[in-house]
């Protein structure tokens, strides 16, 4: 058995103070840490920042690897746990920005980075696409995959990264409170079709003009929900905290065996509508 211990954070980022963000997202890492061992911990996109910020994330984006990434990695380090997180990030020629996500290690490291694929919106504006998605093979906690926001919508991803290898699933999303439907069908749904682990953490709270709906989970290999943050049921608005789950990576491989979910692809079917791409 590989198992590992798994949590999702759902909080609100102020809007454009990375300073104050980062000093949440540390009391977050040192509240789940201390109530019990866990080895990754979740955060949503863009969560150093906020979303809403246009032209402003020129002044706020960050190298990679920068200071809110050496804060967090020192953080990792000081916890002993992997963290994930998203920012915007810029290139050497500092126009070019990335909406990114990355993921550092208990030993104080940078393990791996990703930027955003599909941008939805005004992000386009901002910043340009990815055009890689790259697995991270962490050894300790298995084959990381990233992926952030609208990524969630497109198969395509999520199926990249698990014939890539990858064993769990991270996605970081600022998912609007109006579609949070999709939000939830579509977590279950990359996780059942791809028999993968999905750890989904969505932020919660206002920015200028829009409402984030949180209700981030963990979500098993045969689309099981694990543990999920549900919204207040009054007030149907979702809150600020975090959901832990233990899971067991071998599952992924049983389960794929059992169920041949990548095994009996058709690739002579597949190949005229792969060549559309």
């Amino acid at each position: 058995m590989r198992e590992i211990t798994v949590a999702t954070v759902q909080m609100k980022p102020e809007l454009g103070n990375a300073e104050n963000n980062l000093v949440k997202m540390s009391d977050f890492v040192s509240k789940i840490a201390s109530q019990q061992k866990v080895d990754l911990i979740i955060f949503p996109e863009l969560i150093t920042s906020g979303y809403e910020l246009g032209v402003k994330f020129t002044e706020l984006a960050q190298r990679v690897p920068g200071p809110a990434i050496n804060l967090m990695a020192q953080r990792a380090a000081d916890a002993g746990v992997y963290i994930a997180f998203g920012l915007a990030s810029k290139e050497k020629v500092e126009s070019i920005l990335y909406n990114s996500a990355v993921l550092v290690g208990p030993e104080g490291e940078l393990l791996g980075s990703y930027n955003k694929v599909h941008l939805k919106g005004e992000e386009r504006m901002a910043f340009r696409e990815g055009f890689k998605m790259p697995v991270i093979d962490t050894g300790e906690i298995g084959k990381i995959g990233l992926m952030l926001g609208w990524d969630l919508a497109f198969p395509e991803v999520a199926r990249c990264l698990t014939l890539e290898g990858a064993e769990l699933i991270c996605v970081l999303a600022n998912w609007e409170t109006t579609n949070i439907d999709e939000w939830k069908t579509y977590v279950r749904s990359r996780a059942y079709e791809n028999t993968v682990y999905v750890a989904a953490a969505n932020r919660v709270g206002d920015d200028v003009t829009m409402n984030f709906g949180g209700e981030s989970m963990i979500v098993g290999p045969r689309g099981k929900v694990l543990a999920s943050l549900e919204p207040d049921a009054e007030t149907k608005k979702s809150s600020e905290g975090f959901c832990v789950a233990r899971i067991d990576l071998d599952e992924v491989r049983r389960y794929r065996e059992e169920f041949q979910t990548l095994q009996a692809r058709q690739p002579t079917v597949y190949r005229p509508v792969v060549k559309r791409y």
